[in-house]
C-alpha cells in the first residue's frame, strides 16, 4: 500500500539513487560525477543497464570504485525498457531516499540538500530541470517553461494540490524526482501503459503527497537521442499533432485512468471523493476511445463532455475537445 502522508516518519539518512542506462558511455560519467559531488552525500547506487553495448557500465564502476558509494549493478539482456528497467532498479534500492537519475542530464550540487527535506511532509518531490544542449550550454528554457505550465498548475503544484493537474496531464518527470523509499518500493509494480514516473506521481498525488520545489535543480541534456525528451511546439505544429492520426493514445488514456481507479481501492489510498473522481475520469477516457470515425457523430459526445466541465477536469480543456473532433482515426 502506498505510503499516507498522514502515517510520514522522518526520513533517515539513507539515501539511494536508482540510475537506468542504455549505451550511455557518451554523458553517463558526468552525471555519476555529479550524484557523487552532491552536498548531501550518496549511500548507494543501484544501476540498472538495458543491454548497452558500449561501457556504460565500466564507466561507471570505475567511477565509484575509489568511493563509499554502495554500487549494485543490475545488466539486463534482452533490455527491459525504460519503465521496467526503472521499476526493477528502484525495487532493488535499500534506502530511505530514492533518487532517480536518467544517464544523460547533470545534477547541481545542491540538489538533494534542496529537495530531501520536503520528504519530511511529502512521499515524493520533483523541480524544475535547465533545458541544455549536447554541451551542457543553457537553452534559455526550463523544462516546466518548455511545457507551458501555467500560474494555476504552479501553484497547485507546490501546494499539494497535484492531483487536479495530474488528472488533466502529467507533469513530473522521473529525473527530477526524489521519494520517500518506502513509497517507491511500495508503489511497484507499474501497471501496464504506464510510465514509471507518471505512475509514482499519481499514486502521491492522490494522497495529497507530492510537491513541487519550482527551482531548477537539474541540468535536462537534450540531445536527440533521449528516450523522453523536452520540446517546445510552435503553432503549426501543434496543429499537425491535433489532426495526426490516433496512434494508440486514448486506448493507453483509458487503460491507465481504469487501472489507476482500481489501485485506488486496491490499495485503500484516498478519500471517498478522490476515488470517485478517478472513477468519473476512467469513464471521460472510455468515452474518448469510443467516439465513432466519422467526424460530424463525434460532436454530440464532444459537446456533452464539454457542456458537464469532463473536458475541463480530466483533459486540457477546449483544446483536447478540438482534438477529439479533428482527429483522424
Amino acid at each position: 500500500m502506498a505510503v499516507s502522508r498522514r502515517h510520514l516518519t522522518p526520513v533517515g539518512e539513507r539515501i539511494s539513487v536508482a540510475l537506468c542506462t542504455h549505451n550511455g558511455a557518451a554523458y553517463v560519467g558526468e552525471q555519476v560525477h555529479s550524484i557523487l559531488a552532491q552536498t548531501v552525500p550518496v549511500h548507494e547506487i543501484v544501476l540498472g543497464d538495458d543491454a548497452s553495448g558500449d561501457d556504460t557500465v565500466a564507466i561507471v564502476r570505475e567511477l565509484a570504485a575509489d568511493t563509499d558509494v554502495d554500487l549494485v549493478v543490475r545488466e539486463h539482456s534482452p533490455a527491459l525498457g525504460v519503465r521496467d528497467n526503472f521499476a526493477d532498479a528502484i525495487a532493488a534500492t535499500t534506502g530511505d531516499v530514492v533518487a532517480l537519475s536518467d544517464q544523460d542530464d547533470v545534477w547541481h550540487p545542491e540538489r538533494l540538500a534542496t529537495l530531501v527535506p520536503a520528504l519530511q511532509t511529502s512521499s515524493l518531490v520533483h523541480s524544475d530541470a535547465r533545458l541544455v544542449d549536447e554541451a551542457l550550454n543553457p537553452l534559455g528554457d526550463t523544462l516546466l517553461e518548455s511545457l507551458e505550465v501555467s500560474e494555476w498548475e504552479l501553484e497547485s503544484l507546490q501546494t499539494g494540490h497535484a492531483l487536479a493537474v495530474l488528472l488533466r496531464r502529467n507533469l513530473v518527470t522521473g529525473a527530477t524526482t526524489v521519494m520517500r523509499g518506502d513509497f517507491a518500493r511500495d508503489a511497484l509494480p507499474i501497471p501496464d501503459g504506464w510510465l514509471h514516473d507518471e505512475w509514482l506521481a499519481m499514486l502521491a498525488a492522490i494522497e495529497g503527497s507530492l510537491v513541487l520545489v519550482p527551482e531548477a535543480l537539474t541540468d535536462y541534456r537534450q540531445h536527440g537521442a533521449n528516450e523522453v525528451g523536452a520540446q517546445k511546439l510552435d503553432l503549426l505544429a501543434k496543429w499537425k499533432h491535433l489532426r495526426q492520426q490516433g496512434s494508440g493514445a486514448h486506448r493507453r488514456k483509458a487503460l491507465r485512468a481504469t487501472s489507476l481507479a482500481q489501485a485506488a481501492f486496491d490499495r485503500g489510498i484516498g478519500d471517498d471523493e478522490t476515488r470517485a473522481l478517478l472513477i468519473a475520469k476512467a469513464r471521460h477516457e472510455r468515452t474518448r476511445l469510443g467516439l465513432p470515425t466519422w467526424y460530424p457523430s463525434r460532436v454530440p459526445a464532444v459537446v456533452r463532455g464539454l457542456a458537464t466541465g469532463r473536458y475541463g477536469v480530466f483533459s486540457r480543456g477546449a483544446l483536447e475537445a478540438a482534438r477529439d473532433l479533428v482527429e483522424r482515426r
